[in-house]
């Protein structure tokens, strides 16, 4: 038996609960999921690495907010937080992602609209963020955040992942234009963004209603950051330029119905092609990284489409020459 599972053997003991639970998924996650018997019904007990402080814990503060802010997200039943246990309403086990692959042509773009809706919907509860002194509303996609993000995805895709380095000139030209890069997002960075949102993290409940889930890294950053990972994360094939127009005219509209500031659809569309340099650079070091460090090899095939993408845009961009060059010898490559 893991340390987590005798931590939830704990839990469930003092709280007079069935000793019973069944282990759920939890993708490239380090926390644990297994869905309890709890009070005549089910409900799912998250289990982290370590014991937390409730009154600073991430995941517990950014629920209060996204309730408040009336977001669908889970509520959460009970803290306990000596053994790293929080206890979460049952969402179910239909996760978006699988969800798309069942489901008609017009009903993949219904949903695929309704979660863009959600992203519009997170960005007006920015304010409140702020009312509630919410841990979101501390943090931010600065430049150091994105400066980090950016060397995690040099590091782990180059040296873990590929174990071959860049040399140092290539090494400095990609380190000179990722600072470019990331001063250029954090002059975006004024919304309140979910941080991973995609289609493995939207969920829909035994009422068929769009749930939010691993909300718990929510922070300030740029208005197309949720909407470009949402659009591209895990890709296999290249939307077209055209559909992704149409998605963030979409998302424009809604932002403007919604009350939010009007932003111009060309000044967007260049927001959008820099944080997708940023995002999915991001992503395939993550990728690499949960490849070669945790065996979950499943994240290979989504490397290549994320520097496909990455390529595009900043073509379209025209700046990052070197980033350019580098992605196209690793592309011929792979």
């Amino acid at each position: 038996m893991s340390a987590i599972e005798d931590r939830l053997k704990q839990f469930l003991q003092s709280r007079e609960c069935s000793p019973g639970y069944q282990s759920l998924t939890a993708d490239a996650s380090t926390r644990e999921y297994f869905r309890i018997g709890w009070k005549g019904g089910a409900a799912v007990a998250c289990v982290y690495p370590e014991p937390f402080d409730p009154a600073e814990q991430n995941y517990v503060d950014v629920t209060r907010l996204f309730l408040d802010a009336h977001l669908p997200v889970a509520e959460i039943y009970d803290v306990d937080g000596g053994l790293g246990v929080i206890v979460l309403e049952d969402l179910g086990d239909r996760i978006l992602r699988n969800v798309l692959n069942e489901e008609t042509e017009e009903e993949d773009s219904r949903l695929l609209r309704e979660a863009i809706s959600l992203i519009a919907r997170i960005q007006t509860a920015t304010n409140r963020a702020d009312e509630l002194h919410s841990i979101a509303s501390k943090l931010k996609f600065d430049s150091e955040k994105l400066l980090w993000e950016l060397n995690f995805f040099k590091e782990h895709y180059f040296g873990t992942y590929k174990k071959q380095p860049l040399s140092t000139e290539d090494d400095d030209a990609l380190s000179a234009e990722f600072a470019e890069l990331a001063n250029d997002l954090e002059s975006f960075a004024s919304v309140l963004c979910h941080r991973d949102f995609h289609a493995a993290n939207l969920m829909l409940d035994k009422q068929n209603k769009m749930r939010i889930i691993d909300h718990q890294d929510a922070r300030i950053g740029s208005p197309a950051y949720d909407l470009v990972s949402l659009l591209l994360d895990r890709i296999t094939e290249l939307p077209s330029p055209e559909w992704l127009a149409d998605k963030r005219r979409y998302f424009l509209d809604v932002r403007r119905t919604l009350g939010l500031p009007k932003i111009d659809e060309g000044e967007f569309a260049y927001e959008f092609r820099l944080q997708t340099l940023q995002r999915c650079l991001k992503a395939a070091g993550t990728f690499s990284y949960q490849s070669s460090m945790r065996g979950k090899t499943y994240f290979v095939p989504f490397i290549l489409p994320m520097f496909r993408i990455v390529y595009r845009s900043g073509s379209n961009l025209d700046r990052f020459p070197n980033l350019l060059r580098i992605l196209e010898r690793e592309i011929a490559n792979g």
